[in-house]
């Protein structure tokens, strides 16, 4: 049985991915600005939730601002806050960590009491997306992971979508590390399921109701099935038409943008109203 466009007219919630979906790099896509604002009035709360870890909630608002798109920090949720999180779940402040990421993680492990140090003596690595990666990162890291370290990621993304195309994400910087080390790590970010569950009690929404909006099938699409949500690709970020139709990851829904899925669910929900 196929979903139709009709089933977005049964969601009271929706979480949605930024890059690729709102925005490439530092341009906004086409409609984004509107779309958000028609979920502010149609009373359907939302929450951005991107695996990207290098920027805080507070830069986020700066950069969406900066496009046109005004958002409050508590509609922000990134891999960075959710790392944090989790490593305060299993480690006492003071704990020490290696980490491999920019500003966002820094700043959400270090609210979180967390002693980042810069050698291989610690009993935590930490990995995010990291624009200044280098070899003695990737060697201290991997010094510390085979020594013993538990090695947590940020996310899995292989690639991310910028403004000049696809150039590698934080799941790359994963992959090199995993190679040197030979140890599989503790992921964070989408498709798990932690993530998704902390955005829906965020939204105070059940996940038969809500729906996920993104670009990238292995993360936004299958971590949302895996708990039920409405599934929405949209195939204005790093998955293309093709890619889609060599999956095995099937969303219920695919639009070409965020404008498009804007005009289907407005033209949803007045089919509804016309028929009540």
């Amino acid at each position: 049985m196929t979903t139709t466009d009709s089933a977005l007219a049964g969601v009271h919630g929706v979480i949605i991915d930024m890059d690729g979906v709102l925005f490439r790099g530092t341009l906004p896509i086409l409609g984004a600005s509107e779309f958000l604002g028609f979920l502010e009035i149609q009373d359907i709360p939302f929450l951005l939730l991107t695996n990207n870890s290098t920027r805080t909630a507070e830069q986020y608002v700066s950069k969406l601002s900066g496009m046109g798109i005004r958002i409050d920090e508590d509609k922000i949720l990134t891999t960075s806050m959710a790392t944090a999180a989790y490593l305060s779940q299993v480690a006492p402040p003071g704990t020490g960590v290696y980490m491999v990421g920019e500003e966002g993680l820094r700043e959400e492990l270090e609210k979180k009491g967390f002693s980042l140090l810069d050698g291989p003596d610690v009993p935590y690595v930490v990995v995010g997306y990291d624009r200044s990666f280098t070899y003695e990162k990737m060697e201290t890291a991997t010094l510390a992971i085979r020594a013993g370290a538990k090695f947590i990621a940020t996310n899995p993304d292989r690639t991310f979508p910028s403004e000049r195309g696809i150039v590698p994400g934080a799941g790359a910087i994963v992959a090199s590390i995993e190679a040197a080390t030979d140890v599989g790590p503790t992921i964070v970010g989408k498709p798990q399921p932690g993530i998704f569950e902390l955005a829906l009690g965020l939204m105070q929404v059940e996940a038969e109701s809500a729906a996920m909006v993104g670009d990238r099938l292995e993360t936004d699409i299958l971590g949302a099935q895996q708990l039920g949500l409405l599934t929405i690709l949209l195939l204005s970020g790093v998955t293309s038409g093709q890619q889609m139709e060599g999956s095995s990851i099937v969303p219920d829904l695919v639009y070409c943008d965020i404008a498009a899925l804007h005009l289907a669910w407005q033209s949803a929900i007045d089919v509804e109203l016309n028929e009540t």
